[in-house]
């Protein structure tokens, strides 16, 4: 049990409103059901939650020692109320989750609940795949990230051999990514390998083309064909054989073909026009090639796993599947 006296700066304020600042990792959705069963009470009595505090009063709490852990990554997803996830596929070693634009893989700087590994932290933790309290050091982590505003699939590994094989399968490039993204104008030729080397300028988070190799610039290669036209737009499929930040965006844009919706190396008149803020950007399939052996993950090699549907796909090419 925990007791916090109220304040001069605390009085005034709802009991709910209170305890939810005091202890920021509680989800609204416990915070509630706790004063409900006078598992938070006010002055030892159970209270109900729009209750004024007022300076000398006391709240005790008789909660989870989690809960008062200090906010970081590593905890973000004891905030998670009901986890929001749209999961691809899902076995004892892994998950596929579908992003949605917006959303971000991690924290980026200030503490971050809201995050896709908290999400998926809080669905294997309430599903009971995984006990944070049983465990010395690992918790389940993702193996790919892809930017806030691209939506796509993200690998999760939920144990450590699954962990340690899916990193090396990545950085050895025996797990295939595949993008959509939609450009402006008709690239020429409508199949091809966009190849150079990109330098990435860490104060701006901005990604520059070279045509040479130069110190801190790295090789980058894309390869591309066209699905579909319509309009002043060109539907591409792209496959990435290297990972590099903003490594489709920024080839792209230098080609001449920017992606509809790209505030950073797009056009600002074109994405006004569409009325897109984001760039229409989804990574919408994977296929785990596995040429050497994976392990505890060979029951993988050769399966392919996509996303059901992509909205720009759908809104501007009218394509409501992805049989490509």
């Amino acid at each position: 049990m925990r007791e916090l006296r109220i304040n001069g700066n605390d009085a005034g304020q709802r009991l709910d409103r209170f305890v939810g600042k005091a202890v920021p990792l509680l989800p609204e959705s416990l915070l509630q059901k706790y004063i409900r069963l006078k598992r938070i009470k006010l002055n030892g009595k159970g209270a109900k939650r729009d209750s004024r505090l007022a300076a000398g009063d006391t709240v005790q709490l008789y909660i989870n020692d989690e809960f008062f852990e200090k906010p970081r990554e590593e905890n973000a997803w004891l905030k998670v109320g009901t986890p929001r996830l749209r999961i691809v596929y899902e076995d004892e070693n892994l998950l596929l989750a579908d992003k949605e634009p917006g959303v971000l893989c991690h924290s980026a700087g200030a503490w971050e609940y809201n995050t896709l590994i908290a999400h998926i932290q809080a669905y294997m933790a309430r599903s009971g795949q995984w006990q944070p309290r049983d465990e010395a050091s690992f918790a389940p982590a993702l193996c790919n990230r892809i930017d806030r505003n691209t939506g796509g699939i993200v690998i999760a590994a939920k144990n450590a051999p699954a962990l340690r094989v899916l990193n090396d399968k990545i950085r050895d490039r025996e797990i295939e990514k595949f993008y959509l993204c939609a450009v402006r104008g008709r690239p020429s030729p409508a199949a091809g390998r966009l190849e150079n080397f990109l330098f990435k300028d860490a104060a701006t988070n901005q990604v520059y083309v070279k045509k040479k190799p130069e110190p801190g610039a790295k090789s980058a290669v894309t390869e591309y064909r066209t699905l579909c036209s319509k309009g002043e737009l060109t539907l591409l499929e792209c496959r990435l054989l290297t990972g590099r930040t903003h490594q489709i965006r920024v080839q792209m844009a230098h080609a001449g073909w920017p992606l509809l919706g790209d505030g950073k190396y797009g056009s600002e008149r074109f994405n006004r026009d569409f009325g897109e803020k984001r760039q229409a950007l989804y990574s919408y399939k994977l296929r785990f090639d596995f040429p050497t052996d994976a392990g505890p993950l060979n029951y993988l090699r050769g399966r392919e796993f996509r996303v059901e549907k992509v909205d720009f796909a759908e809104k501007y090419f009218g394509l409501e599947t992805l049989d490509f």
